[in-house]
């Protein structure tokens, strides 16, 4: 079996997701994708989490085991096989950096990036804060105990459970690579804040979501993961509709609008989303 060429816990992660347009990333898509389109809507993601014991080609690197990450990423399809695409990625380690940048041509800066989180017997909280331009960015999320995994016709699982990672060489060929990792279970969100200058942080064009309410939300304790590099899939591309929104149906979180516009499972979401 193919070595992964790196190994972690990937914790608390808050999945924040916006519906746009999908002319905002036709001409990002790599050589041979497509858009995952619901209802025509394409999608972004705000992700924050913390890298755990992570090993690359089984090596623990003193000082690089444990950090966090802000990224943004999009979600793209090949036939039935489903991944993301990244925007752009932060973290405060250069080394990290170096490798993400030679190994997989990835997007990612260099800042300072903090994450810390609080746990109690009925709910966990956690919070990232991102220094940026002379700015400080932060995002926020609290959800209920205990996490479950999420049905397959939900948001949740919709926008977590992905096997591939793509992206797009120096030479401008599609890169592939396979992220395994067990279903993910997810706490019904209590409260978000996105509290970040779209517009500083990932440029002019993403302004806009300074003032859009996310889609859905999500929470989840994450798990184990292996991340295989520049993976051939043995899955025959074949056709594939857009879905539409009715093939979400039930499941930890089903599509409901709450006062403040965010599909979320459990009591309203309360946003916290700055316009700057």
């Amino acid at each position: 079996m193919t070595r992964p060429f790196m190994t972690a816990r990937w914790i608390n992660l808050g999945i924040i997701t916006y519906a746009v347009s999908p002319h905002l990333l036709a001409q990002r898509v790599p050589p041979g994708l497509e858009l995952d389109l619901v209802d025509g809507q394409a999608f972004v993601s705000l992700v924050a989490f913390d890298f755990r014991d992570t090993r690359v080609l089984g090596i623990r690197w003193p000082g690089y085991r444990s950090f966090p990450e802000l990224n943004l990423r999009y979600y793209v399809r090949r036939g039935r096989e489903r991944g993301v695409v990244f925007l752009r990625e932060f973290v405060g380690l250069h080394l990290v950096s170096w490798i993400a940048r030679n190994v997989f041509n990835e997007n990612y800066r260099v800042t300072p990036v903090f994450s810390t989180t609080a746990e109690t017997a009925d709910e966990l909280m956690m919070e990232l804060e991102l220094s940026w331009r002379r700015q400080r960015h932060r995002v926020a999320l609290a959800g209920s105990k205990p996490a479950l995994v999420p049905s397959r016709s939900s948001m949740a699982h919709y926008f977590t459970e992905l096997r591939w990672g793509f992206g797009i060489d120096r030479q401008g060929q599609m890169i592939q690579y396979e992220v395994r990792h067990p279903p993910w279970q997810v706490y019904p969100v209590r409260s978000c804040c996105v509290d970040l200058d779209w517009g500083e942080v990932y440029g002019a064009e993403w302004r806009f979501l300074n003032n859009q309410r996310p889609c859905c939300t999500v929470l989840s304790p994450g798990s184990e993961v292996r991340v295989y590099p520049r993976a051939d899939s043995n899955g025959k591309p074949s056709a594939n509709e857009p879905l539409p929104l009715s093939a979400f149906r039930g499941g930890v979180l089903p599509i409901r609008t709450s006062k403040s516009g965010s599909a979320h499972a459990g009591k309203s979401t309360e946003m916290c989303s700055t316009a700057r």
